[in-house]
């Protein structure tokens, strides 16, 4: 990684932040036409009645019954993607910049899309959707084909690590982009469990990637991220409580694979857990139920997982967690910046 000399090309600055205005125009547009299909079609939820480890999931319907009780359309997650194709195939498609984000984006929205359609139509009777083991195939390949590529055709074989420089991998680049993404993609899904929790803090890592890659000159790259932040900020109007539609798993899985190619793409991998905390959080919290249900025998160290439902159970409101969460989030992209640049002064 090149040390920067923290002079920004004004006309790429404005470009890229028009490319946000336009994400979010184009999401407005598409919204009304989303939203005239989804209620005439009846898109609605399937709320889960099991947890992963497969008992009955009662806390959680306890704690959404009002919001379940009502028909909310899913798969609004198509508003962002489209949005997002649009703009940048329109003016900023670069194969070696946009191509991938891009790429894998679409890929995994259409997984997602795929887990939504089953969880509206309840084709799959025992669970909401696609199972899991189908999901994490799926996403897998779509990770393997973006990590060949990032390899084989953008030449790159290395990672920086802070304080030791660039670190080169060869091959093994590949099953590292794998890891990245399936993590990402996973942690943004797991986060995405109350009205503008998951839109907001992507749209908070995305635009701090945004400015990550400006600095970097990688004009293209950041075009594509305030894309998706503009997009984002469109969507997260309809889906702040209480939600007119949800996102589903075509836009959180979306939304996780992109970030995680872009933190690949701007060599800043190991800042992503940093600028993503809130979703590290998230799955931790996840993984730490599963773990203690399986190895204490069905104990539990929170009163549900993910840890946003935890506050709920506790008796936070669920716009006091969702907002609360957003300035984490921010706090945690912000440190994420910071570490970046004073890795780049010294």
């Amino acid at each position: 990684m090149q040390n920067i000399s923290f002079v920004i090309d004004t006309s790429a600055f404005v470009e890229a932040l028009l490319f946000g205005v336009f994400g979010f125009a184009f999401a407005m547009l598409i919204t009304p036409l989303y939203t005239t299909l989804a209620y005439k079609y009846k898109w609605w939820k399937r709320a889960r009645t099991n947890a992963v480890t497969g008992e009955k999931a009662t806390l959680y319907q306890k704690l959404h019954a009002e919001k379940h009780r009502h028909n909310i359309p899913t798969m609004a997650g198509i508003i962002f993607v489209v949005s997002t194709a649009i703009v940048t195939l329109s003016v900023n498609l670069d194969r070696t910049q946009t191509w991938l984000p891009l790429a894998a984006m679409v890929g995994a929205g259409a997984v997602g899309l795929l887990d939504d359609i089953l969880n509206i139509k309840g084709l799959n009777k025992s669970v909401a959707g696609l199972r899991a083991r189908t999901k994490s195939i799926l996403i897998f390949l779509v990770s393997l084909v973006g990590g060949w590529w990032f390899y084989a055709k953008l030449g790159v074989d290395a990672i920086h690590v802070p304080a030791v420089g660039d670190v080169t991998l060869g091959w093994l680049i590949i099953p590292l982009f794998i890891l990245v993404v399936i993590s990402t993609a996973n942690a943004v899904n797991i986060s995405d469990g109350l009205d503008g929790l998951a839109g907001g803090l992507a749209a908070i890592a995305f635009s701090i990637y945004g400015l990550i890659a400006m600095l970097q000159g990688e004009y293209g790259i950041a075009g594509f991220c305030i894309t998706v932040t503009g997009a984002l900020l469109s969507y997260t109007w309809f889906n702040i409580h209480p939600a007119r539609f949800f996102m589903g798993d075509s836009g959180s899985f979306a939304l996780g694979t992109a970030l995680g190619v872009v933190a690949m793409l701007t060599n800043t991998v190991l800042l992503l857990p940093i600028i993503g905390g809130v979703f590290v959080v998230e799955a931790g919290s996840s993984l730490i139920q599963i773990m203690s249900k399986k190895l204490r025998n069905g104990k539990k160290v929170f009163k549900i997982a993910p840890i946003h439902h935890h506050f709920e159970a506790e008796g936070w409101p669920e716009t006091k967690v969702t907002m609360r969460f957003w300035v984490l989030g921010t706090i945690c992209a912000f440190m994420g910046l910071i570490l970046y640049l004073l890795e780049q002064l010294s």
